[in-house]
Formats: C-alpha cells, sequence, structure tokens
C-alpha cells in the first residue's frame, strides 16, 4: 500500500512558517527514531485514559494557547476568530456523539493548512481561507479537523503504549514550563512552545483509518449544518492538485500532515452523490474575511504587492459582493500604509450601489478615528452597532471611538455590559475596560480587570503581578481581602499548570 512520504523536521521547519520553529528546538531532545508515523490507532487503555483524559487534554491545549498567544504569527483579529469560532461550532454541533468544545484561532502563513492541537483548539492558516473557492470548502477542512477532535485522535496518537507520544509531550512541556519560569513574559520561548506544539500534530501523521472517520465525521458535519457537501471534494482534489503540482508547499503541509489518497477521494465522491444535489450560498462575511486575510498575511513588499495585484484583478473582473470585498481589501491595504485618502476612495468604491457589511463599517470607523475625526467615528461606530449588534469587532471600535473622544464613564458602561455578553469569547474587553477605569482614577479597578484578561489568556504570572499591585494601591481592608483570594485563586491555577507540565515532563 502506497504511504505518503513524512517529511523530515528540518524541512519542516523550512517549508512551514506556521510559528518559525527550528529543527533544533526538536532535535536535541527527541531521538528521530520517535518521530515514526503511527500506524493506526491505539486501544485507548487504562494507561492512556489516565495520561490524557478529556479535561487533562483541554488543560493542556490552554497552556499550550497561553503561550502561543504571544506568537507574531497568531493572528489577534476579532472579526476573523468570530468568523472562524462561529463556524467551527456550527459544525461541532452537529457532530457524532458528544458536542466538542473547539475554540479556532487564525495562523498568519500562506500555505493551505489547519491543525489540531490538543484539547479542541484549531489554527486555521490565512493561505488556507485565502485559497477556499466557497466557504463550504473552507468549512469541509474545519469540519475534518473538528473530526479528528470528535475522535481524540491527537490524544489517541500522543499516549499510545509506545514512548513515543511520551517523549513529544515531554518536549512539548519543557518548553512551557521554561516559559513558565520566565514569568510568562519570554517571547521566544513561547514561539518555541507552540512550534513544537504544531510539529507534534504534524509528525503524528495520522493513520489512513483515522482520516477516513475524521473524513465521515466531518461530512456528516458538514452536510447537517447546511454547507455544500460538494465542498469536501473540491477541496480535497485542490489539496491534492496543490501537493503534487508543487510539494512541500502550497498544500503539501495539510498533505503531509493528513495523507490524501484516491480511495479517500473516492469514498468522499460516493457519499455525496448519494445525497440530493443541494446549493449552500456563502455568506457576504466569507469574501470579505478572505479578502481581509489575503491583506494580513503578506509579509514583504512583494507578498504585499502580490496581494494587491490580485485583489485589484478580482476587482475588475468579478461584480456584486466579490467586487466590493476586493476593493474593501485594497481599501485595507491603504488603510495599513496611512494612504487614508486612497483608503476612502476604495472603501466608496466596495461601498457602491448600497452595498455594506459589518467589515466596511468596521474599517470607516477605523479611518476616522486615524484622522483623529472622533465624533464622526462614534457616530459612525454606533449606527454600525445598531444594525449588526452581534458583531464583536463592531463592538470593540465604539469602544474605542468612546474612549477616543474621552467619554470613559460611557465606555466603562457599555463595556461591561458587552463582557456579560461576550466576555468568555473577548478577553479584549477587559483590558479596554482597565484603560478607561485607569483614566477615570479607578487604579485599583483597572489593574484588577487587567488581571482578569491576563487570567484568560492564561498568562497568570501577569495577572499575580497586577493583582499584588492593586493590593498595594488598596487601602479598604475588605477590597484587599478579596484581592487576597483573588491572588490565592491565580497563583492556584499558576500551580496546577505546572503540576500538569511537570507531569508530563517526567513521562
Amino acid at each position: 500500500m502506497n504511504r505518503w512520504k513524512m517529511p523530515s523536521i528540518c524541512s519542516i521547519a523550512k517549508q512551514s512558517t506556521i510559528f518559525g520553529l527550528c529543527a533544533t528546538l526538536i532535535a536535541p531532545t527527541i531521538p528521530a527514531a520517535a518521530w515514526a508515523q503511527p500506524v493506526g490507532l491505539p486501544s485507548m487503555g487504562a494507561t492512556s485514559a489516565a495520561e490524557l483524559s478529556p479535561m487533562l487534554e483541554r488543560s493542556l491545549g490552554q497552556a499550550i494557547m497561553s503561550q502561543g498567544r504571544r506568537d507574531p504569527t497568531y493572528v489577534d483579529d476579532p472579526e476573523l476568530s468570530q468568523y472562524l469560532t462561529t463556524m467551527g461550532r456550527k459544525l461541532a454541533a452537529f457532530a457524532p456523539g458528544a458536542v466538542p468544545e473547539v475554540e479556532m484561532f487564525g495562523v498568519r502563513d500562506p500555505e493551505i493548512n489547519a491543525f489540531a492541537m490538543p484539547g479542541g483548539f484549531i489554527g486555521v492558516n490565512t493561505g488556507l481561507i485565502v485559497s477556499s473557492g466557497s466557504e463550504s470548502e473552507l468549512a469541509a477542512v474545519l469540519a475534518h479537523e473538528i473530526g479528528h477532535v470528535v475522535q481524540r485522535h491527537i490524544a489517541r496518537g500522543m499516549t499510545q503504549q509506545s514512548q513515543n507520544g511520551m517523549l513529544m509531550l515531554a518536549s512539548l512541556a519543557g518548553a512551557l514550563l521554561a516559559a513558565l519560569a520566565g514569568g510568562g513574559g519570554n517571547l521566544a520561548m513561547g514561539v518555541a512552545a507552540f512550534g513544537q506544539a504544531a510539529a507534534i500534530n504534524r509528525q503524528l501523521g495520522f493513520s489512513r483509518d483515522a482520516e477516513r472517520e475524521a473524513d465521515r465525521a466531518g461530512f456528516q458535519m458538514l452536510t447537517k449544518a447546511g454547507y455544500d457537501a460538494e465542498g469536501m471534494s473540491q477541496m480535497f482534489s485542490r489539496l491534492m492538485n496543490a501537493s503534487r503540482l508543487n510539494e512541500g508547499a502550497g498544500g503539501g503541509s495539510w498533505a503531509s500532515t493528513h495523507p490524501l489518497s484516491i480511495e479517500r477521494m473516492s469514498d468522499v465522491q460516493n457519499r455525496v452523490r448519494s445525497l440530493p444535489p443541494s446549493r449552500h450560498v456563502d455568506s457576504d462575511d466569507f469574501w470579505y474575511v478572505r479578502a481581509k486575510m489575503r491583506v494580513v498575511q503578506g509579509r514583504d513588499a512583494v507578498s504585499l504587492r502580490s496581494a494587491g495585484q490580485q485583489l485589484q484583478d478580482e476587482a475588475q473582473a468579478l461584480s456584486g459582493v466579490r467586487q466590493s470585498a476586493a476593493y474593501y481589501g485594497l481599501a485595507l491595504q491603504a488603510f495599513q500604509r496611512n494612504n487614508l485618502t486612497e483608503a476612502d476612495r476604495l472603501w466608496n468604491l466596495a461601498s457602491a450601489n448600497g452595498r455594506s457589511s459589518a467589515q466596511l463599517a468596521k474599517l470607516s470607523v477605523d479611518i476616522a478615528l486615524a484622522r483623529k475625526d472622533y465624533p464622526r467615528a462614534l457616530e459612525l461606530a454606533q449606527a454600525a452597532t445598531k444594525r449588526w449588534p452581534e458583531q464583536r469587532a463592531l463592538g470593540i471600535a465604539y469602544a474605542q471611538a468612546l474612549q477616543a473622544i474621552g467619554r470613559h464613564a460611557e465606555a466603562q458602561d457599555y463595556l461591561r455590559a458587552k463582557i456579560k455578553q461576550w466576555g468568555g469569547d473577548e478577553p479584549s474587553l477587559y483590558q479596554m475596560l482597565a484603560q478607561s477605569e485607569e483614566r477615570n482614577g479607578k487604579p485599583v479597578q483597572a489593574r484588577r480587570d487587567l488581571a482578569r484578561y491576563y487570567v484568560m489568556t492564561g498568562a497568570f504570572a501577569a495577572a499575580e503581578s497586577q493583582l499584588q499591585q492593586a493590593r498595594g494601591l488598596s487601602t479598604d481592608f475588605y477590597e484587599q481581602s478579596q484581592i487576597d483570594v483573588q491572588i490565592k485563586e491565580v497563583k492556584d491555577k499558576l500551580a496546577e499548570e505546572r503540576q500538569l507540565l511537570e507531569r508530563f515532563k517526567s513521562g
């Protein structure tokens, strides 16, 4: 039986710009033999279950994410995170068995790739979004990754009865512990830890049986969620062609982690043919987010020029929402160059014929803020939040406009209301609330809310530091007592994380 050739660690480091991983981060601690591809799924016996229960797996994923959020390729963008996570949760709601807890995040990388990490955290490359020809194609890959989460393939692969999985976990846990020892502020170690997590995913190389399981679970989620079943067949065909034509790039990453085969393609195509014809209408959000990611993934002058040319070609050749999205991408690119006049001109082209979207509304607020036209920014943001009340990026823009105009008391009230609504998915709201509280002469509360932001992002050492500052500033005994309780809770969480990592480090 023909198998896809697994790339070496060095080739992975060269091919992947996911997290800037260098092979020397892994090679000294893990023998080459330990990275062999699992040939099948191990049985989940008592030992495996004890080593990586769903709760421990989630904790491990959270520990990785706490470092990875500081990685320069992590895309900290509310519009993208809301779009991906909404899609992911929509798909997961139709998962076979219990609904998994999933959290999607973007990665600035032009390769066509997505990867699942322990605990249901799924990274999505900008290259995958940009290369998707339809929303159903993108949803197909996300559904496949959620399929791996549902079947617990990551946990099962990492805790197989050989020592391979434990060596991988030990290396990863060691990197995370080193980052914790540095107080959570060591950016280089954060990059290494996240990079190792991605490398583990690559080196596990799911077996063909695991891939078929993920395909079938993903196909079920895709169709039940209302997406076009043909999207999975089209995306697999696109990935196979890309990996054949450009081995090691453009499709090689996903293909190396998820070995594609004619058999898998035939299985998916047969399933598509067994269903009645259906057509999913792509959301406008898909096209605007796709255009934005084309701009976001540009890292240098050459890639930015290429992105600009592609958007210009689309703006000239297409019509309707796709033309509008292309002009929006060009306007965003001009905005990033601080060419506000050109950004405004292109924004008007994107908005021609009454075309509107939450993304266009957000960019108009950003342009007004950049011009320091704060009353206009507030007016635009207020209107946009009324029209698209569920869009978190617009809510953040409205709070920023209130802060820019000096209305911090209103900003605090608004942010507290939004924290009740979105706080679990948008930690930055606490960070903004702390800024307004500081400006309004509430330094103790500002530090307590900033500590909440750090707790939600897994930076427990930074949270403790903020709480210690808050206690030193407070003169109220009862408030000090409350802060002491918070400090203990944070210390306990930090100790739990260290104990978890020490456990895996010792193997």
